[in-house]
């Protein structure tokens, strides 16, 4: 088949050709958008509206809330479309903006799990310097990088990878334009695995092993704390962050760690819409449910309403 133009479309075949009524996958994506969008809508003005909430770490939630709302905002609509109208094409600008979307908010959101991470450290492991090395011009500091690094690394993929040339079906076996599974069409993705592999290794991998290196540590030092109601107290701090950052690293080094290849492309699919949709819907709940601060808020805004 001849190399595609500019000006040609892709057809979003997950859940497409499925058996399973398309009305059904329209309802449980809804569901998963509006909970998702509304559970991190209510992170956003709590943290705006509580002055007790103005401190680091739930600045780096609020901030992660946006992200989650990034994420499903930018691929859910349009597959809620291809499932009620039927049309599943997708234009090639349509395409390369869901891959810019992607690539800058799946980077942004593991830089701020990185630096949640690194909080909780410095607040544990460092009390006392705590308010030196986390103050407001710091911590701003730390999201202005994280923005605009992840801004522009997402724009150097894309202009890495133009103009893109298809020389196999123009079907992409996933639910937006995932940039794995879109590679799989080109004439040669040589470069495009390279891409993934260093962005994997640079934003997946590295970011990884420092936050578990964080958490060693915390561990190391939670567990010294004689009284067990201190230990408790200093891990609840912590569990909800980094039941988070598991469901988030889970998913995407199951995807982005196994070879490209159609036997894993239903593998890829369970893992996007786990990380794309499912995770963004619960990170709300579990800083919700596990995070006094933000219940008492939620109770006064109820109240008050």
């Amino acid at each position: 088949m001849e190399n595609r133009t500019i000006n040609d479309y892709f057809e979003i075949v997950a859940f497409f050709n499925s058996g399973m009524n398309p009305p059904i996958y329209f309802a449980l994506f809804l569901l998963i958008y509006l909970v998702g969008l509304l559970g991190n809508i209510i992170i956003i003005i709590c943290v705006i509206t509580n002055v007790r909430l103005h401190t680091p770490m739930y600045i780096f939630l609020s901030n992660l809330s946006t992200v989650d709302m990034m994420f499903t905002s930018s691929t859910l609509p349009k597959l809620m479309d291809i499932l009620l109208t039927r049309n599943n094409s997708i234009s090639y600008v349509e395409c390369i903006t869901q891959v810019w979307f992607y690539m800058f908010a799946v980077c942004t959101e593991d830089m701020l799990l990185s630096f949640m991470a690194y909080d909780r450290y410095v607040a544990i492991c460092k009390p006392l310097y705590y308010h030196m090395i986390m103050s407001k011009r710091n911590y701003i500091f730390f999201l202005m990088g994280i923005w605009m690094f992840t801004l522009v690394n997402a724009l150097f993929v894309i202009l890495t990878l133009y103009p893109i040339d298809i020389c196999h079906s123009n079907k992409i076996y996933h639910f937006f334009c995932e940039i794995k599974s879109l590679g799989r069409l080109l004439c040669a993705n040589t470069k495009l695995n390279f891409i993934i592999l260093t962005e994997v290794m640079a934003f997946g991998l590295f970011l990884f092993l420092l936050n578990l290196t964080s958490y060693i540590k915390i561990i190391s030092v939670v567990l010294r704390i004689p009284s067990t109601t201190g230990r408790k107290k200093a891990f609840s701090t912590c569990t909800s962050h980094l039941t988070v950052m598991s469901m988030f690293y889970v998913a995407v080094m199951g995807m982005y760690l196994n070879p490209s290849s159609e036997q894993l492309e239903e593998q890829d699919l369970v893992f996007s819409v786990l990380f794309m949709a499912v995770t963004p819907m619960l990170n709300p709940i579990i800083y919700s449910l596990r995070n006094t601060e933000v219940r008492s808020t939620i109770k006064l805004m109820i109240s008050i309403k």
